[in-house]
């Protein structure tokens, strides 16, 4: 997963998408359970994503000890 660091104007299909699956009234209960679903979702792909990271630079305990500790 990436982070685009552009400054877009134009919605995708995506984005369009959920503006219309989402333009009715909704509670603030149904509001915070599409977040939470929503940071869930991001939250699990951002895990897959370091854990390849790791996987790939063969990254250990200890690495992740030096890195905390180093001095900046």
């Amino acid at each position: 997963m990436s982070i685009a660091k552009e400054s877009h104007t134009e919605l995708n299909p995506v984005q369009v998408s959920l503006l219309r699956l989402f333009n009715r009234p909704m509670s603030e209960k149904e509001t915070l359970e599409l977040k939470k679903l929503l940071t869930d979702y991001y939250a699990d792909q951002l895990g897959d994503e370091v854990n390849k990271v790791v996987s790939e630079k063969g990254y250990n305990a200890e690495d992740f000890d030096n890195m905390l500790n180093a001095d900046s």
